[in-house]
């Protein structure tokens, strides 16, 4: 498990994404998550519903099911699901900011609430399906994360994780350079590794149901987030501002260090499947 040397809290990751808000909608849209390519040719757009998509195939989704989507952001993923599965949908994020964009999008069977999800209040056996899209990461309890979702799910309920991996055994200059500092300026308490969340989600009662690893159909996403910044910065002055006076800041540094993370195969990105099997 990768730690940065300076500690993060829920606090610190509520504080980023209430502080940068305006810059990730602008920048990225409402879908606060890497786009997945197949062909190459989708648009940014698209890309990111794509995962979206990839993440409802694999919960096996029916009309009428109640979901629940751990680290929620601007609630995109829910109103989509939503929209397009016919479930009823509960988000959760740290963020008041996020909530407060998603209660003025509004969309039919979805509620989204500031909530810690270590400390989600959401009944036992709610759930017929959970997903976690680039959340996990921000999870200071990681095996807590798995526990909460164990028992939120119903028997038989599915759970996605989305999340940005350590490699197996990353080169020192790698922790160095590039996965500490992303930790660190991404408000990351830890990163896993693919067999670290395995047994994890193992430990909490999880089977283990299947992995994609597709790191290079996601990595595109951070050489587009590099142009758009770039590009903001000259003609937005809000986001320009913003980039000279907020405390995190910092976080920009950590575009470069993740193109090159994919490139070098230092990170990685994994699509995790899980079931809750028994009572």
């Amino acid at each position: 498990m990768i730690v940065p040397d300076a500690g993060q809290d829920a606090a610190a990751v509520a504080d980023h994404y209430d502080e940068l808000d305006l810059v990730y909608r602008r920048i990225w849209g409402e879908h606060v998550h890497h786009g997945l390519w197949t062909t190459g040719r989708e648009s940014p757009a698209q890309a990111v519903e794509a995962l979206v998509d990839a993440v409802a195939e694999r919960l096996r989704l029916a009309p009428g099911q109640r979901g629940v989507d751990i680290g929620c952001g601007y609630g995109g993923t829910a109103r989509r699901l939503a929209a397009t599965r016919g479930i009823r949908v509960t988000g959760l994020t740290l963020s008041a900011e996020q909530a407060a964009f998603a209660a003025a999008r509004g969309g039919d069977g979805v509620e989204v609430r500031v909530a810690d999800w270590l400390d989600s209040g959401l009944p036992s056996a709610s759930a017929d399906a959970a997903w976690s899209i680039e959340s996990s990461e921000h999870m200071v309890d990681k095996p807590a994360f798995f526990a909460e979702a164990h028992r939120v799910l119903s028997p038989g309920g599915r759970m996605v994780v989305c999340a940005w991996l350590s490699r197996e055994a990353p080169s020192r200059w790698q922790v160095r350079h590039l996965l500490e500092p992303i930790c660190r300026e991404g408000r990351l308490p830890s990163m896993g590794t693919r067999q670290e969340y395995e047994a994890m989600a193992r430990e909490a009662g999880f089977a283990v149901v299947g992995f994609e690893d597709v790191s290079s159909r996601v990595a595109r996403t951070w050489t587009i987030c590099a142009r758009r910044l770039a590009r903001a910065l000259v003609v937005d002055r809000e986001v320009r501002d913003m980039g000279l006076r907020a405390r995190n800041r910092v976080f920009a540094l950590s575009i470069p260090r993740l193109i090159l993370a994919y490139r070098t195969g230092a990170m990685r990105y994994g699509i995790l499947t899980l079931e809750r099997r028994g009572g």
